[in-house]
């Protein structure tokens, strides 16, 4: 069964092209992260400050696997893009 993660991203003020070019930026490390099958950087249109990043996984283990491995000084540097603390659910059906 396939695992969809969903991640909301809202930037901090006067940062929301550089967080969507942040995000869009982590696509090719997700996509090429053994087990996944889809992943999409979505800005909503009602407010341009958040964003969804749209992810299936054969597993769950394997989008951890993908975060575990993702290099932690590229995230550290984007912390200051954020206006809140990043939240994800998994979703199945």
């Amino acid at each position: 069964m396939t695992i969809t993660r969903i991640n909301e991203f809202v930037a901090a003020e006067g940062k929301a092209e550089e967080l969507f070019a942040f995000l869009k930026s982590l696509i090719p490390h997700i996509s090429s992260s053994e087990g996944c099958e889809l992943c999409e950087v979505l800005q909503s249109a009602d407010d341009k400050n958040r964003f969804v990043v749209l992810e299936k996984w054969l597993s769950v283990e394997s989008h951890t696997q993908s975060v575990a491995n993702f290099p932690k000084e590229q995230m550290q540097a984007a912390m200051p893009l954020f206006g809140a603390p990043p939240k994800g659910c998994f979703y199945q059906g």
